[in-house]
């Protein structure tokens, strides 16, 4: 497909050049310069695209994502929000959030163990703290 828009797609093989598509599921997915929302796919190879969210075996994308979910994911060059994997292989990439078994490669996290234990902390006193101010005020007697 090329400079097209699909809403959904279902096919063993999607190539998509320049083209938008909201649901993708296939067996193999391959992507240039295209934004897809959300794709579930045995392999998914991507390159300057964008997308929401990716499910699948193998992933190797570069460009922006919202989520990667694969048993073996490759991030190149580019930003995601959340990256989840067994094997997890980055190379010049970013991510906010990043889950993984063997992790190798030139990766920045936003989210590391620090932050997310200062994160949390945080989180839990504030909420701790509203609900004992509610108690306090709108409490029975």
């Amino acid at each position: 497909m090329q400079q097209s828009a699909a809403e959904t797609i279902h096919a063993d093989e999607v190539a998509l050049q320049q083209s938008a598509a909201g649901e993708v599921q296939a067996s193999s997915v391959s992507a240039y310069q295209s934004a897809l929302g959300s794709v579930e796919a045995e392999e998914v190879l991507s390159q300057r695209s964008a997308f929401g969210f990716v499910q699948a075996e193998k992933a190797s994308v570069n460009g922006y994502t919202g989520a990667v979910v694969a048993r073996n994911a490759e991030v190149h060059y580019g930003v995601s929000g959340v990256v989840v994997g067994s094997d997890v292989h980055a190379e010049g990439a970013r991510a906010v959030l990043l889950i993984g078994r063997n992790v190798s490669g030139n990766v920045t996290t936003i989210l590391d163990t620090r932050s997310a234990l200062i994160a949390g902390l945080t989180s839990g006193l504030f909420t701790g703290l509203m609900f004992l101010l509610g108690r306090m005020l709108f409490g029975r007697k």
